[in-house]
C-alpha cells in the first residue's frame, strides 16, 4: 500500500501499539477543519487503501480533502466497508450466488476456497417470521414452530453456509432484528484488526467501523457515528469478496438540530418530521449529517431511529458523531472497557471527536429544526414522508378515503331501515346509511367493521423497538388503560415484536409486559414480522367482513414503510406511529377519531377516557429507562449471540467445500447466471427491435418489483410450486423462497398493486404480449408474456416515472428483472441502491431527458423499441427509437446511467460477479 502523504502513525491504548493512517498528519498539507465527519470518514478509507492509482490514487485523496461542497458529484472514489451485515431475505440468495461462484470458479479453472468472504460478514436471521398467532400467550413459541417448518431447507443451508466459508457468522433466528443487533451488539465504532502487509507480514491496525448491510435501514448504525449503507446483495457480495464499491463524491446536507423534545412526543414524531423534510428538500444520493447543540438533548436511541429512516427520506446515510454519548451507549449495551477506551482514543485521535460548542463543518445545504417545535405525529396512509399531525388524523383518513371508494360495489344488505331497527327513526340515520358496515361475531361478541376500523396494531421494526423510550412509554400507556378496564377492539390483530431479546427483558423488569398482554400485545417473533409484510392472515371474520362491503380498513404500526400492499394485502390505509400510538389506536378500533379531542374508550360505568388520560411524562419515561436498562441485560442476551435455540442447532445440515444441491428442492437452487460463462469478457451492445414488457407511473417501489409477500395459488410461482408438488397451504413466502430463481422469476413484478399503464393503469401484475406475427395483443402475466418474448428472441425493456425503485435494497428486483429478459429500463428517476443493482445483474438503466417522460412523448407501449449509440459504454446518452404498428417513429435522447468506469467494466462483463469470478479464475490461473 502507498502512503503518499506520509500519514501512517501508531496510536497507543490498552497497552497495545496499533497503526493509523491520521487525519492530522494529512491536515498539514490540506485545509480539513471544516470537512464534514463522514467526508473523514471516506478520505481516512482512501489513505489505508492507496495503492498507486489501480483503486485509490493520490489524486482520489486530494478531491475529498479538498471537497468542495456546492460541487455537484463527478469524481470517483473506491471505498471499501470494514465489515457486511445481511439479514436472510436478503443473505440467502448472496450465500446461494457465493456457492454457485465456487461451482463456477472451478470450471473456470480457479479454485472453490477462493470464494469466501474477505471482511466479517454477519447474517442475522429476522425476515422469516410471521405472526401467524396472536394474542395468547404462546403466541411465540407457536410462531417460532411454525417459522422452522417453512424454513427448514433455508436455514440448513445456511448452517452449511456457516460451516463452509470462513469470515462468515449467523446469529440464528429468535435473537432479534439485524439493524438492532448490530447497534447493540455487533457495530464495533472502531475497528482493531491484523493486516497483512505488502511485504508479506501483517500488523495491528485501528480504523473506523463501515458496513455495507443487505437491508436499506442499515443507515440505523449512523446513529453511532458508523458510516454504512444499505446495497443490493451483489454490491455486498462483491464487497465481501474484497472489491470496493465505486461511488462519486457525495455532497452532504447539513441537518441542525436545536433546543429538546417537549412534553407529549417522541422520538417517532421527530423522525417522522425529519423525513418530511428531507423529502422536500430532496437529498437523494447524498448524506444527511446531524450537527448542533439539540444533540445533547438526543439519547442514542433516538438518534439511531432517526438514523434508521434515511432511506426514507432518501439518503444515502443520515449520520450523527461520535461523542460523550455514544460512549455511553457503547457502555449500557455492555461493549468492554477496552473497545470502548479504543474509540474513545482513536477518535480524539483523528478529530472525529464532537464537543458541544465545537464549530461547525461546511455542508452542501443546511436544514434547521428546534426540537421544541415537533408535534405528536403519524405518516400515511401509504408513504413514510407524507406526516400527518395527530390533530389531523381524522381528516386525512376521511380526504384520503374518498379516492379509495370510487367505483366500489353497491352495498349489500344494509338499507337505511336497518339503523332504524337498530336506534330508531334517529335523524342520522340516513347519514349511517350511507355508510357501509359489516357485523362480524369476533372472541364471542358481535362487532361491527367500518371503513377506517384498525383491523392491525403493531409493535413492530427495529425503528422503533430499539428505543426504550417508546416502548416503556408503550407499556406504561397500556399499564393506564389495563388500570380503567379498557382493552384493544375485539376486531384488531394486535402483536408486539421486539427487536431483541434485551426489549422483553426491560418489558418484564419493569412490570409492563404483563400489562401490554392484557391489550392483547403478546410476544408473537423476535423479527421483522409486519414492518416487512409478515403480518401473517387475519381472523377468517375480519377478512370476511372486509370484502363483504369492499371496506377499506387501516393498519397503525410502529415501522419505517407503508407503501401500497406491503403490510397485508386486505389493508388498504397504513400508517406509521410511535408504539404508545399504535396502542392507543388498538383501543380506539378506528382511525376515523380525533385522539386530540374525542374518546378513545369508556370504562364499565361509561366514563370517556381521552388519550391525555392514559399518555405517560417524559419523567415517568425516563425514570423507569434508568431503573430498568442497563449492560447486565445486553450482557445476558448477548453472551452466545451466535449459538441458537435447541430448534437451530437440531437442524442437519451437509459437509463439505461445495454446496450439495437438490434438484427437487423449491427454496434453494443453483442459478442460471454463470451457466456457459467463459473468460471472453463481452461488450456493451446497442439493442433492437425491443418490446415494452411494462409501462408504469411514478413511485413503482422494489415492493412493487421484487416478489415480496403471500404466493397467490393461480399465480405463475403459485402454479409452478403446485406442479413441483407443493400444496398452497405450503407455499411460505416469496421472502422466504429467494434462494429459488425459478420461484422468484415468476414473482418478479407481479404485485398486485402495481398498475401497468398498458392496461389502463389496472392493478396486478400483467402485460400485452404482441405475437412476432402481428396478432392482436393478448393480456397475459408479465412473466408468462415474458417466457414468450423470451421464446420469440425478442428483448425487453420497461418505461416507468419518477423514483423508479425506491424502498428496500431488494436485489431480486434487478436479478429478477435480468431473468425474465429486459435489457433496459428507462425512467424518469431512479432510487440509488436500484440502479446499482440493476447495472450489476447487466440491466442498463436509462434516465429521460428532464422534462420527458412514456407520457409526454406519447409512448402507449405498443411500440418496437431500439436504443442505440451506446458506444460500448463510452457515451453518456443514448438514442431511443419507438416504431409503432403503422409505420410512425418517435426518437428521442436519453441519459446513460453508467456513472463510473468501474460500472462501464462490470457492465461488459455481464454484471459484477462475473466480473469477480474471472480475475479470481485468471489470479488462479496465473
Amino acid at each position: 500500500m502507498n502512503d503518499s502523504f506520509s500519514t501512517r502513525r501508531q496510536l497507543s491504548v490498552n497497552g497495545k501499539s496499533l497503526t493509523y493512517y491520521s487525519l492530522p498528519a494529512l491536515g498539514e498539507h490540506f485545509d480539513l477543519s471544516k470537512l464534514p465527519y463522514s467526508m473523514k470518514i471516506l478520505l481516512e478509507n482512501l489513505l489505508r487503501h492507496e495503492d498507486g492509482g489501480m483503486t485509490v490514487g493520490r489524486e482520489h485523496i486530494e478531491a475529498v480533502a479538498q471537497w468542495d461542497a456546492t460541487k455537484d458529484p463527478d469524481t470517483e472514489i473506491a471505498f471499501m466497508p470494514a465489515r457486511v451485515v445481511l439479514q436472510d431475505f436478503t443473505g440467502v440468495p448472496c450465500v446461494v450466488d457465493l456457492a454457485a461462484m465456487r461451482d463456477a470458479v472451478t470450471r473456470l479453472g480457479g479454485n472453490a476456497r477462493q470464494i469466501n468472504p474477505l471482511i466479517p460478514s454477519e447474517l442475522v436471521i429476522d425476515h422469516s417470521v410471521q405472526v401467524d398467532v396472536f394474542g395468547r400467550p404462546d403466541a411465540l413459541d407457536l410462531n417460532g414452530k411454525i417459522e422452522f417448518e417453512r424454513n427448514m431447507e433455508r436455514y440448513s443451508f445456511l448452517r452449511w453456509g456457516q460451516k463452509a466459508f470462513e469470515n462468515f457468522k449467523v446469529v440464528p433466528p429468535n435473537t432479534g432484528i439485524v439493524h438492532q443487533v448490530n447497534l447493540e451488539n455487533l457495530a464495533r465504532v472502531v475497528v482493531e484488526r491484523e493486516v497483512k502487509t505488502d511485504d508479506g507480514a501483517s500488523e495491528l491496525q485501528a480504523f473506523p467501523d463501515t458496513v455495507f448491510g443487505t437491508d436499506s435501514h442499515t443507515t440505523m448504525i449512523n446513529g453511532i457515528g458508523v458510516l454504512g449503507w444499505g446495497v443490493g446483495g451483489i454490491e455486498a457480495e462483491a464487497a465481501m469478496l474484497g472489491q470496493p464499491s465505486s461511488m462519486l463524491i457525495p455532497q452532504v446536507v447539513g441537518f441542525k438540530l436545536t433546543g429538546k423534545l417537549p412534553e407529549g412526543t417522541t422520538a417517532t414524531d421527530l423522525v417522522l418530521t425529519v423525513t418530511q423534510m428531507l423529502r422536500k428538500l430532496g437529498v437523494v444520493g447524498k448524506f444527511v449529517e446531524f450537527y448542533g447543540e439539540g444533540l445533547q438533548h438526543l439519547p442514542l436511541a433516538d438518534r439511531a431511529t432517526i438514523a434508521n429512516m434515511a432511506p426514507e427520506y432518501g439518503a444515502t446515510c443520515g449520520i450523527f458523531p461520535i461523542d460523550a454519548e455514544a460512549l455511553n451507549y457503547l457502555r449500557l449495551s455492555g461493549r468492554s472497557e477496552a473497545q470502548i477506551a479504543l474509540v474513545e482514543a482513536y477518535a480524539k485521535a483523528q478529530g472525529l471527536w464532537h464537543e458541544p460548542g465545537a464549530p461547525e463543518a461546511t455542508y452542501s445545504a443546511t436544514l434547521s429544526l428546534d426540537l421544541g417545535d415537533v408535534k405528536p405525529s403519524l405518516a400515511g396512509p401509504k408513504r413514510p414522508q407524507d406526516r400527518v399531525l395527530l390533530e389531523d388524523m381524522q381528516v386525512n383518513f376521511n380526504d384520503n378515503l374518498t379516492g379509495l371508494i370510487v367505483g366500489r360495489k353497491a352495498r349489500v344488505g344494509c338499507a337505511e331501515s336497518d339503523f332504524k331497527e337498530e336506534g330508531g327513526a334517529q335523524p342520522q340515520a340516513s347519514h349511517l346509511a350511507a355508510k357501509p358496515q359489516s357485523k362480524i361475531r369476533i372472541h364471542d361478541q358481535d362487532a361491527y367493521l367500518h371503513d377506517g376500523s384498525v383491523v392491525i396494531a403493531a409493535i413492530t421494526s427495529c425503528t422503533n423497538t430499539s428505543n426504550p423510550a417508546v416502548m416503556l412509554g408503550a407499556g406504561l400507556l397500556a399499564r393506564n388503560a389495563a388500570k380503567l378496564g379498557l382493552k384493544a377492539k375485539p376486531w384488531v390483530k394486535t402483536s408486539l415484536g421486539p427487536g431483541s431479546l434485551v426489549v422483553t427483558d426491560y418489558l418484564r423488569k419493569a412490570g409492563l409486559l404483563d400489562d401490554l398482554e392484557q391489550l392483547g400485545f403478546y410476544v408473537v417473533g423476535y423479527g421483522c414480522t409486519t414492518c416487512i409484510g409478515n403480518s401473517g392472515p387475519l381472523p377468517d371474520v375480519v377478512s370476511k367482513g372486509i370484502a363483504e362491503n369492499d371496506l377499506v380498513v387501516a393498519s397503525v404500526l410502529s415501522g419505517n414503510r407503508n407503501f401500497e400492499g406491503r403490510v397485508h394485502p386486505e389493508v388498504k390505509m397504513n400508517y406509521l406511529a410511535s408504539p404508545p400510538l399504535v396502542v392507543a389506536y388498538a383501543i380506539a378500533g378506528t382511525v376515523d377519531i380525533d385522539l386530540t379531542r374525542d374518546p378513545l374508550a369508556t370504562t364499565a360505568d361509561g366514563t370517556p377516557v381521552y388519550l391525555r388520560d392514559l399518555w405517560p411524562s417524559n419523567k415517568e419515561i425516563g425514570d423507569l429507562i434508568a431503573a430498568t436498562v442497563g449492560p447486565e441485560l445486553f450482557a445476558q442476551n448477548y453472551a452466545d449471540v451466535f449459538k441458537g435455540d435447541n430448534r437451530w442447532n437440531q437442524i442437519a445440515s451437509p459437509e463439505g467445500e461445495s454446496f450439495r444441491w437438490d434438484e427437487a428442492s423449491t427454496y434453494i437452487k443453483n442459478p442460471p447466471y454463470f451457466d456457459g460463462m467463459t473468460m471472453a469478457v463481452g461488450h456493451i451492445a446497442d439493442i433492437e427491435g425491443a418490446r415494452v414488457m411494462g409501462l408504469f407511473g411514478d413511485s413503482i417501489t422494489t415492493d412493487h418489483i421484487s416478489p415480496a409477500g403471500n404466493i397467490k395459488k393461480d399465480s405463475p410461482a403459485g402454479r409452478f410450486l403446485q406442479a413441483r408438488g407443493v400444496q398452497p397451504a405450503d407455499f411460505n413466502s416469496y421472502g422466504s423462497r429467494r434462494g429459488n430463481d425459478d420461484v422468484m422469476v415468476r414473482g418478479t413484478f407481479a404485485n398486485i398493486r402495481i398498475k401497468n399503464l398498458m392496461l389502463g393503469g389496472e392493478e396486478g401484475g400483467n402485460t400485452l404480449y404482441y405475437s412476432p406475427g402481428g396478432a392482436a395483443p393478448e393480456k397475459l402475466a408479465i412473466y408468462d408474456a415474458a417466457m414468450k418474448y423470451k421464446a420469440d428472441g425478442v428483448p425487453l425493456v420497461v418505461f416507468a416515472g419518477k423514483e423508479y425503485g425506491t424502498g428496500s435494497s431488494r436485489d431480486w428486483a434487478a436479478k429478477g428483472t435480468n431473468l425474465l429478459g429486459v435489457r433496459a429500463v428507462v425512467a424518469e428517476s431512479f432510487e440509488r441502491i436500484h440502479r446499482s443493482n440493476l447495472v450489476g445483474m447487466g440491466v442498463l438503466p436509462l434516465q429521460f431527458q428532464a422534462g420527458e417522460n412514456a407520457q409526454t412523448l406519447g409512448l402507449d407501449g405498443s411500440e418496437t423499441i431500439s436504443i442505440t449509440g451506446l458506444v460500448d459504454g463510452a457515451s453518456r446518452t443514448a438514442t431511443v427509437v419507438a416504431r409503432r404498428a403503422d409505420g410512425s417513429e418517435k426518437r428521442f435522447e436519453v441519459k446513460v446511467l453508467l456513472l463510473t468506469p468501474k460500472e462501464v467494466e462490470y457492465f461488459r462483463h455481464g454484471g459484477i460477479l462475473h466480473y469477480v469470478l474471472r480475475q479470481l479464475a485468471a489470479r488462479r490461473a496465473a
